[in-house]
């Protein structure tokens, strides 16, 4: 089997849908698939290999096809849509000649065009039947996607209400799939001790560590991180000894930040570790004590959210303490989490307190978080994707 994985992305890209697509690629791989991953030519500061990046094995191509990339040049809303309009049509067009196969070509023809980015699959839907869509929000413009919807052949979602959302708007539900997103275990299940970790990655070994890993901000939306700093000085009152580490966001996001916590006195208090690795992930969490997600309650978090970040947590045997959000409590729940309100910093800091002084409870939850994300790997996620399409 021939799979054609389309990505309007910059990649490598220090955001999550880069390890997420780049993740599904190797797992489609590993089971014998014919992987080619088309992705745009973008401006990219970062210069690293590709798989190095990510570390994944080098088992499927990627090519880079024509876009006009003019984001970098002071245009950021009218270049994302030249450039995803110029993508768009240039992979089609790529997809139709080049996906054909045939002796002619020496290729082999694709059986799925596998792809997250709405305007490829809609101009490729007057072509092409062996379409497989993968949505993450419910689609802001409906009417582009509907034909989409119609004329894929299998569409993949994060989480039952987004699939129930899509429903209630007339799609198939016969052909949408719930996969939430997953982990891979070899590289998040390290045999590493707390001290161990701290040592690694250099951070305090007489400190009480809560932390949160990933984009400060998602799509402008704020992630709960004024609800962490409010929480941290709470906590801080009874215990000096309490730290908070926020480990991703870029640079404007993180002096925003650092501007709150200067104004509560607690800069000696926080640690903004900035973007790092992907690899080095694995490090920082296992030098935790506590894991935070203290999403807030909008529509997007609340319902249609499947965030790398849970599946990583859990794999790390650490207490986590997350938002009770509909999207969460398909994951998780109070047997192998601390759930708390959302946009409720009092709430949070009362979690994360609970957490840090009952280990044993922080350990039963661990371990059972630990025992339920089994289920949640890349290969099984492909091998569920792969399953529902045949």
């Amino acid at each position: 089997m021939k799979l054609i994985y389309i990505a309007n992305i910059r990649i490598p890209t220090e955001k999550a849908h880069g390890i997420q697509i780049m993740k599904m690629c190797e797992a489609f791989s590993n089971q014998e698939v014919e992987v080619e991953l088309f992705v745009p030519w973008r401006f990219n500061k970062i210069k690293e290999d590709i798989f190095d990046f990510y570390g994944v094995k080098k088992n499927f191509k990627i090519k880079k096809i024509f876009s006009l990339d003019l984001i970098p040049f002071g245009i950021p809303k009218i270049g994302f849509w030249i450039q995803s309009l110029s993508f768009a049509k240039s992979v089609s067009l790529y997809s139709l000649f080049y996906a054909r196969g045939g002796s002619a070509s020496g290729e082999k023809k694709a059986d799925i065009i596998y792809s997250r980015d709405s305007f490829s699959l809609y101009l490729l839907s007057f072509f092409k039947k062996n379409l497989v869509c993968e949505i993450h929000t419910f689609p802001k413009n409906f009417v582009l996607h509907k034909r989409v919807f119609k004329k894929a052949k299998v569409i993949i979602v994060i989480t039952k209400n987004l699939k129930e959302s899509l429903v209630k708007k007339g799609v198939d539900e016969n052909k949408i799939l719930v996969a939430p997103d997953g982990v891979d275990l070899s590289k998040f299940d390290i045999d590493i001790s707390k001290e161990e970790a701290r040592k690694k990655i250099k951070l305090p070994q007489d400190k009480k560590i809560i932390g949160y890993v990933g984009q400060l901000k998602t799509m402008g939306m704020e992630k709960g991180i004024k609800d962490l700093i409010e929480a941290l000085n709470i906590l801080n009152k009874n215990n000096k000894s309490v730290v908070l580490c926020l480990v991703g966001g870029n640079d404007l996001d993180i002096i925003e930040y650092n501007k709150i916590v200067r104004k509560i006195n607690l800069i000696e208090r926080v640690i903004f570790v900035g973007q790092v690795q992907h690899k080095l992930i694995p490090y920082y969490l296992k030098s935790f004590d506590v894991l935070t997600m203290p999403f807030p309650n909008n529509k997007h978090y609340k319902y249609y959210m499947s965030p790398l970040k849970l599946f990583e947590y859990m794999a790390s045997k650490r207490p986590i303490i997350a938002s009770d959000l509909p999207s969460i409590r398909e994951i998780l729940n109070e047997n192998n989490a601390i759930l708390v309100k959302p946009d409720n910093f009092q709430d949070l800091a009362k979690g994360i307190n609970r957490a840090l002084k009952n280990q044993d409870f922080s350990d039963k939850i661990s371990s059972q978080a630990y025992q339920d994300v089994q289920k949640y790997t890349w290969q099984k996620r492909i091998d569920n994707i792969l399953k529902f399409i045949k």
